[in-house]
This record gives C-alpha cells, sequence and structure tokens, in this order.
C-alpha cells in the first residue's frame, strides 16, 4: 500500500489547480450563477484561526455549489490600507507598501497551501492605485451628488492612533483597533451622508436572510425615533437651541435644559466667565468616562450651570441651561429638555441642584400629585395639567395637537430622528486613500479633475513626525490649482479604509480597469453575493456601510443592485482553555515567549497564580493575542496537513457555533485522514455480481447519504453532514469486511464517497480519484452525484428506519446488561397493537387530549380485554408520540421484512437472532412489544 505523503499530494494538487486554472469563473447565462464570498482579509500578519474556519468554510461550499452544477464565482483579494503597517514602519524605520506586500505574499502562500478554490485572476488590493482611484471617484461623485460634505464637528479622537474615528469604531470609550482612549475634538473633517439612506437602510432589513441579531444591531444603530422637534430661544442671544424629544407633551413641565460636555456652545458660553473653571473641571471629568455608562439609569447624576437660559416655547418661562453627564453630543442635537416630574434622570438632577419640578400630567386614578411631595418621577399615561388648553385631555391625545401648536408659532412640530451619524471618512494617516481635494486660497475647496486621479500617496514622508504624515510631505503638500492654476495645497486626510471595503465584492465581479469601476454587465450577472460569511464584529461597521454604499451607487446608475448580500452567515468563535486564577478573576496575560515558554504570571511547575498563589484552572476563552492561547493554521498544516486542518476546522462544530480547540482532535482527525487512504488502498479479496438482500440496505444508504448530504451542504450544515459521511464510510466499510460485495455497488460507494468527501477534503479526494479509482478530469470539476429516488421511497424509508432504530435498541439493551451476549430474541407485536397505535394517531390528529385517551379507546369492545397494557402504552406514547411511528402497515409485513434480512441484522448486531411473533412466542417480555418497536430477550 502506498503511503499517505500529505505534502506531495498537496503540493502535486496545488500546482495542478493553478496551472489548469480550473476554478476560473466566466459569465455564462445557461447556468445559475453563485457567488461565494468570505470577508477580505487584512494583511496584517499571517492568517489565522479564525480566518482559517471562515474561508474554509466558504470554500467548500464553492467547491460543492461548482459540483451541483452552478457558475461559481469564488474570488479574494486584500484589505490593504490601515494603520498596523503604518504603525510597523514607524516601529521598523521601513515603508507601509513594502510591509503591506510582504504580508500578502505570506497570506497567499497559505490560501494556496489550504486549497482555497480562488479565481485567482481576480485577485484585488486596495492599495493598488488601479482600485483606489476609484475610492477617489466615488468620493467625487458623492460630492457632485450632495453624498459628501465638510463640516466643523465634534469628532472622536483617538489619542493613540492619532486619527479621528467614526462613531462605529467607538467601543466603550475606547479605540476600536488599539484600544486607546478616545476624546471629543473640534475639526474639520469630510462625511458621507449615510443618513440620507436611513429609512431604506432600516426598512430592507426584513427581507434579508441574514441573522437576526445582526440585523437587530443595524436597526438599533440607526435607531428611528418618531418625536418632536422644539426650538428654545436663548436668552440674551440671536440664535436658539433645537432637541429632539418622543414626549412633547411633557413640554410645559420643562424647569431647565441640559447640555453634553462636549457641545462647543458650552465651551462658548462659559468662556471669560465665573462659569468658567468649573466647566473646565467638569468637561475633563466627562471625557474620560465611557458614553453609555455615563447614559445609564443608575449613574450619578453630575453637571454644573452653565450662566445660560433658554426660553420655553409653551410658557415664555425662562430655564437654566446646564451641562450634565448623562447627556451625549452623538445623539440629536446633544442638548435635551428637562422635565423632572416625569423623568426619573432628570428628577433625580433636579433634586441634586434644587432645580423647581412641576407636574403636567396627573395619574387617571384621581390621585393629585404634588412636587415636594414626589419621591420620583411619575413617568406613567395620565391627564394633562398645568398645560394651558391642553388640560384635562389624556397625554398621549395631546401629542399631536402640542405638535400642530408647535408648527403654528414656528418653534417646531412632528419629526423623525435617528441614532445614526452621517459616516466622518476624513483620517489623519498616511496609509489610506487619499482625499482628491485641493485647497486654493481664490477658489477655496476644489476637486481633483477625473482625468489627475489617482493622487497617489508621496514617498518623501516623516513617519516620526507628530501628527498627519502627508502633511510632512512638500512634494504632495504642493499643487496647482486646476482652476486658476495658481499654488494650492492638497488634502492632507486620507479615507477610512471601510470605504475600500464597502464596494470591493463588487470589483471582483469586473476586475479589468475600465471607464467606470466595474462594467454594468458584469455586476448584474454575478450580484448580489449570494453567500458572505465573515465575523459578527462587523455587523455595524463594515455591514452597514457596505449596504449605504450599494444603494449610493444604484442611484448613481452604475447598477440595479439594492442589497450586496443575499445571505449572511456569521462564523462562531475557535476557542482554547488558558490558565485562569478564579480569585483574580482574570485570564493569565500573554502566557508563551517566541520559543514556546510559559511567561508572564504562570509558573508552570508549581501552577499556581504569582499574584495570589491560587492554583489555577484552565477556562475556554476565545484566541487571542492579548493572552497567547492561540495556534496558528501552519502548525497543523505542517504537521498533520492541509486536509486535516479544513476537515478539524469543519467537524469541530455547526459553523455558527463557538468550539474548544484541542491538539488531541486534530491528531484523531489525522487518523482519519489516514484511514480513508487505508480504505481505498485495501481492495476486497473478491468481488461477486449476483444480487443479496444487503445490497439493497447498501444501496438506500448510498441513495439516502447522497440526498441528504447534498441538502446539508446547501445548508451549510457541515458538521452535520460529515458525520453523515462517516457514517456511510462506515457502512461501506463493513459490506467489504463481512461479505462478498457486489462489484459495482462497491465501486460506486467508493466513488460517492470521494465526491462527497471533497468539497471538505479535496487534496486526498484528487489523489484517491486519480491513482486509485484511475478516473479521468479533476473531482473538483466532476458532477455532484445523482440520487436514485426509488431506492429511498417513504415506504423503503420507513423499513430501513425501522431496521436502525431496532439496531439502536439492541446496542444500548446489550451496554446496559453489561456482559456477553450470544442471542438475542426479536418479538414482532400482535395486530391488535396496530391498530391502537393507528387509533393513538388519529386522536392526535383530532387534538384529544392524552389524559381522554383511555376513555376514547375503550368505546371499542376489541380493546376492553387488553385495558391494562393499553394504559401502559398511552403513558409511553405521551411521553415521545414519534418514537412511535407506523413504519410498517401491520406486523405481517414488519415480520417478513425483518425476515428477509435476518443476516444483515445479524452481522450488523453481531449476535445470532430469533425471529418471533408475539402470539407465538413463550417469553414473559413478549408483552412489552409494540409496533415497529419490538420486544427484545438476551441469552
Amino acid at each position: 500500500m502506498a503511503e499517505y505523503n500529505f505534502q506531495r499530494i498537496e503540493k502535486h494538487w496545488q500546482k495542478e489547480w493553478e496551472k489548469s486554472k480550473i476554478f476560473k469563473a466566466e459569465k455564462d447565462p445557461k447556468k445559475t450563477k453563485f457567488y461565494a464570498l468570505e470577508m477580505y482579509p487584512y494583511p496584517s500578519g499571517k492568517l489565522h484561526m479564525g480566518h482559517l474556519r471562515n474561508y474554509t468554510i466558504v470554500d467548500s461550499l464553492a467547491r460543492f455549489k461548482r459540483m451541483a452544477g452552478y457558475n461559481v464565482l469564488y474570488p479574494t483579494g486584500y484589505d490593504s490600507f490601515g494603520l498596523p503597517a503604518e504603525i510597523a514602519a514607524i516601529k521598523k524605520k521601513g515603508k507601509p507598501r513594502e510591509i503591506t506586500e510582504m504580508n500578502i505574499a505570506g497570506i497567499k502562500k497559505q490560501q494556496k497551501r489550504l486549497g482555497w478554490s480562488y479565481d485567482w485572476d481576480r485577485e484585488i488590493s486596495s492599495i493598488n492605485p488601479d482600485y483606489y482611484k476609484w475610492d477617489q471617484w466615488f468620493f467625487l461623485k458623492f460630492l457632485e451628488n450632495d453624498l459628501a460634505f465638510r463640516k466643523k464637528g465634534m469628532v472622536n479622537w483617538c489619542t493613540g492612533c492619532q486619527t479621528v474615528l467614526a462613531n462605529e469604531q467607538v467601543i466603550n470609550g475606547l479605540c476600536w483597533r488599539c484600544k486607546s482612549q478616545v476624546v471629543p475634538q473640534l475639526m474639520s473633517q469630510w462625511f458621507f451622508s449615510v443618513t440620507k439612506y436611513a429609512d431604506e437602510l432600516l426598512d430592507s432589513l426584513d427581507d434579508l436572510d441574514w441573522p437576526d441579531n445582526v440585523k437587530k444591531m443595524q436597526k438599533n444603530w440607526i435607531g428611528r425615533s418618531e418625536g418632536t422637534n422644539i426650538k428654545f430661544d436663548l436668552k440674551d442671544e440671536d440664535y436658539s437651541l433645537e432637541i429632539f424629544t418622543t414626549r412633547c407633551d411633557t413640554v410645559y413641565g420643562v424647569t431647565f435644559m441640559v447640555m453634553a460636555a462636549e457641545h462647543p456652545w458650552c465651551k462658548k458660553w462659559v468662556k471669560g466667565t465665573k462659569y468658567e473653571e468649573d466647566y473646565d473641571k467638569f468637561y475633563e471629568e466627562v471625557i474620560q468616562q465611557d458614553k453609555f455608562d455615563r447614559m445609564a439609569e443608575d449613574a450619578d447624576k453630575k453637571g454644573v450651570f452653565l450662566g445660560k437660559y433658554a426660553i420655553n416655547p409653551m410658557t415664555g418661562d425662562e430655564v437654566p441651561i446646564y451641562a450634565a453627564n448623562f447627556v451625549v453630543y452623538e445623539y440629536g442635537s446633544g442638548a435635551v429638555m428637562a422635565v423632572p416630574a416625569h423623568d426619573q434622570r432628570d428628577f433625580e438632577f433636579a433634586k441634586k441642584f434644587d432645580i423647581p419640578i412641576k407636574v403636567v400630567i396627573q395619574p387617571f386614578d384621581g390621585y393629585i400629585l404634588k412636587p415636594e411631595k414626589m419621591t420620583r418621577a411619575f413617568v406613567d399615561d395620565g391627564k394633562m395639567a398645568n398645560s394651558a388648553e391642553f388640560n384635562g385631555m389624556e397625554n398621549r391625545t395631546a401629542i399631536k395637537q402640542i405638535q400642530e401648536k408647535l408648527k403654528e408659532i414656528d418653534k417646531g412640530g412632528p419629526t423623525v430622528n435617528y441614532y445614526l451619524r452621517d459616516w466622518l471618512v476624513s483620517r489623519q494617516r498616511y496609509w489610506g486613500c487619499p482625499i482628491p481635494i485641493i485647497y486654493c486660497e481664490d477658489c477655496g475647496t476644489v476637486p481633483v479633475p477625473y482625468e489627475d486621479l489617482p493622487v497617489i500617496h508621496p514617498t518623501d514622508v516623516d513617519f516620526q513626525a507628530e501628527g498627519n504624515p502627508l502633511a510632512s510631505s512638500e512634494s504632495f503638500m504642493k499643487t496647482k490649482c486646476p482652476k486658476c492654476g495658481k499654488d494650492a495645497k492638497r488634502e492632507t486626510d486620507t479615507m477610512d479604509t471601510f470605504v475600500d471595503s464597502s464596494w470591493y465584492f463588487f470589483k471582483f465581479t469586473s476586475p479589468e480597469d475600465g471607464d467606470l469601476p466595474y462594467r454594468k454587465k458584469d455586476i448584474e450577472y454575478w450580484a448580489p453575493v449570494d453567500q458572505y460569511i465573515g465575523g459578527i464584529e462587523h455587523a455595524i461597521l463594515h455591514l452597514l456601510y457596505a449596504r449605504f454604499f450599494t444603494k449610493a451607487t444604484r442611484d448613481l446608475g452604475l447598477h440595479k443592485i439594492d442589497e450586496p448580500f443575499s445571505s449572511l452567515l456569521t462564523q462562531g468563535m475557535i476557542n482554547m482553555f488558558h490558565p485562569y486564577c478564579e480569585n483574580c478573576e482574570r485570564f493569565l496575560p500573554k502566557s508563551y515567549d517566541k520559543d514556546g515558554n510559559w511567561t508572564g504570571d504562570y509558573d508552570p511547575e508549581k501552577e499556581i497564580c504569582l499574584e495570589c498563589k491560587q492554583p489555577y484552572i484552565l477556562k475556554s476563552y476565545k484566541m487571542s493575542k492579548s493572552l497567547g492561547n492561540t495556534v496558528s493554521p501552519d502548525t497543523i498544516y505542517s504537521q498533520y496537513g492541509a486536509d486535516t486542518a479544513r476537515f478539524y476546522i469543519l467537524s469541530g462544530a455547526d459553523p455558527k457555533k463557538s468550539f474548544d480547540y484541542t491538539e488531541k482532535s486534530v491528531k484523531s482527525t489525522y487518523d482519519r485522514i489516514i484511514h480513508l487512504w487505508k480504505i481505498f488502498h485495501k481492495k476486497p479479496e473478491k468481488t461477486r455480481t449476483t444480487e443479496e438482500k444487503i445490497d439493497d440496505y447498501i444501496l438506500y444508504h448510498l441513495n439516502n447519504t447522497i440526498k441528504e448530504v447534498k441538502d446539508d451542504y446547501n445548508k451549510i450544515n457541515l458538521r452535520i453532514l460529515i458525520n453523515k459521511i462517516l457514517k456511510f464510510q462506515e457502512i461501506v466499510e463493513n459490506y467489504v469486511i463481512d461479505i462478498t460485495p457486489r462489484e459495482d455497488i462497491y465501486e460506486k460507494c467508493l466513488e460517492t464517497l470521494l465526491l462527497i468527501y471533497s468539497p471538505i477534503i479535496p487534496f486526498i479526494c484528487e489523489e484517491l480519484w486519480h491513482n486509485t479509482l484511475h478516473k479521468k478530469g479533476f473531482i473538483s470539476q466532476a458532477a455532484y452525484p445523482e440520487c436514485d429516488e426509488s431506492y429511498i421511497s417513504e415506504e423503503i424509508k420507513k423499513k430501513w428506519t425501522a431496521f436502525e432504530n431496532l439496531l439502536t435498541d439492541i446496542d444500548n439493551i446489550a451496554d446496559l446488561l453489561g456482559e456477553d451476549t450470544e442471542e438475542v430474541h426479536i418479538i414482532i407485536s400482535d395486530n391488535w397493537k396496530y391498530d391502537l397505535l393507528e387509533k393513538f394517531w388519529n386522536l392526535m390528529d383530532k387534538e384529544v387530549p392524552f389524559a381522554n385517551y383511555m376513555k376514547e379507546i375503550m368505546k371499542n369492545e376489541k380493546f376492553r380485554k387488553y385495558a391494562k397494557d393499553i394504559k401502559s402504552f398511552i403513558n409511553k406514547f405521551s411521553k415521545n408520540p414519534y418514537r412511535h411511528q407506523l413504519l410498517f402497515q401491520d406486523p405481517k409485513e414488519e415480520f417478513a421484512f425483518f425476515t428477509d434480512n435476518i443476516n444483515l441484522l445479524e452481522r450488523e448486531a453481531g449476535k445470532k437472532v430469533i425471529l418471533e411473533k408475539e402470539a407465538d412466542s413463550k417469553i414473559k417480555k413478549k408483552k412489552y412489544a409494540l409496533p415497529c418497536k419490538p420486544a427484545l430477550f438476551f441469552k
């Protein structure tokens, strides 16, 4: 037998696939297209186990779809811009492009080694000027169509990255990438008008085949609220403060206003006043806090008076304005009207700062609320009070009328508000797509002409200087105005790297360069992506921006696609056990050095926490560089091969669920691969051409496996289908071991086994297909096997289900007995029990309660003499009715089936089988025989 040499096999077939370009995709109107895609990698280093799982899931689906006759597009590329390469360049005094290209080369080597079946002719990289010139083209088109604009505003400034972040990139007050503190800062920035598509982004979510949790996250982030805008004039100022509220019925109860401490008006109002010092201290304290913690109901309410007053448009009252910690600048206008009688946070603040409380809604029950006696806010519905002409009305009814009055006096009216803000795309870094704008003293802001694109990065950049690196390059900064020809300066900001990933999936459909980013005929053949797979962490950022870009470019006339991804799967995490101190409630920090030795707080000999001296336990946690509980895919495929890595990662758990990595499981998977190799190299001593009963059993499993595995591939139930293949593999093995197999059936089984395995473990399947089965052509291009439905009719399926249920019962009882048994009596139930079971199912269909079964059944005289047995049967049936299906028409058919297959039954059970009818049996246990569930007696 030839040795299984995965290094030779995998190297050979990867070379053959690449040379033959068998995965190249071409438009074919005669075929149904299938566009499979993963979230393309960011080349900050090597691929990790999460990539291995994500990409192998997509690859197995793409391979299956090709076999199933689809015209498959499965491309890859690299999301290559980004801060890590720039930071690495600063540390190593190198160049971001060189570092990025080196990383891409390493990733590409991994991708090919793992056998992912990409169309390499469509490869893209966002650092290629031929790619990012289209980023710039989109920017200019958005500018022309009022979808891009520049404004001054409070932005999220990352103190570590030294750049601006979008709201979505700030997590618990920290930068999503470097985890440094994010502080508010007032700057002029470029934005994309995502909010213009807020309604469509929200409303079309329901039509997507996406996980509910992802859709919910996007809905919450868009955050549509129907309410009222109200303008509060400012005392001694000629402008007003506009706020949004869902409770305009409480406007008569406003006794103060609250501003977010970050609001630029706060600093402006207090400057040079006695309030400035207190405000500055408060501001420094607030910006250190997480915005979500600030808004929590149980958070301590803090604030300072700003020395300003607003005028209530409905009462004319002057109300003081405070800066407070429980209002955030990002939502609404960054200001709220405060009604302490009817909002708990306002109530607590008013009590703390001795601000008047005015009740404007009284309970329906007639109880009269008095401000001085209130211990909490009244937040329920009731009747309006102290509200002029609206007194006595139900508060919810008053909302619409108050909105109308506000509109009449030009102080507001009904509106819809969103949590979603426009997308801030400016970044003060080098390694991103340059924004194509020129600033001229005479002409102002001037777009770079389309014919001058792309604006390319300069090379004379000082990465060691603080601030924006592009500003350090004179050759880049200094240019001529396209309008007047005078000296001008370039925009030094680059675009958020999420711009690159917001349309790359469309570029794959049309990778050649042309007059437009992509050809309409290409995108409308391939798009949208049929199956997109990636991490849940991109639920808001990438996925929301990609949807916006798709809709915006549709409206520019570039295509007719409404949504980029028809179906989405978010794969689960890969976890690994790691030392955890229960006393300190923390995991051990990074635990290995570069040589694989333990470091940090872990003592491998004493196995105790050096902080508290308590023993560590091992606890499962997601693989993380910060903890060091990681394993590289290189380690697996170098030691065990790519097929082992693929098989392991797909069989570990349902793709949507997390699972724990263990080296023992990897080794076990490798053993499975070796075992499969041996099956194909151990030929049966002899074969036959004659028919036997066992052949029906094999043909049933052969065709049933073909059908069920196909269904599971389509549903991406990869772990389930692998288990089904393994079960079929065992049946095929036993077919050879115990009897002489029929030649044509055995060959068909081996061929089918390889075909259904090949999307999972393509290298070994390709090798066995060619060199053991001696087939022509690539198995990667072979058709998925056809199922012969005649072998798996409903009637046949029921019988073999009964057969396997019986085998399971025999095995379970034999294990329970715990001793060797050589013989089993199988007793088929009497006819009256079949009649009884049929009656049970009739009662089930009529939804008769189980408690009434006995009464209904006893109405039939023929059942009365079996009353005691029937009572017991009802009890069993009620616990699990579906274990008692009518798989045969009557006991005669059941007995005949098991008689015909008694030899197979004996072989599978490993025991001598005595088949009896209940009426003829002398064994006492015969009374336990039920339809399709025979009684068993062991000797």
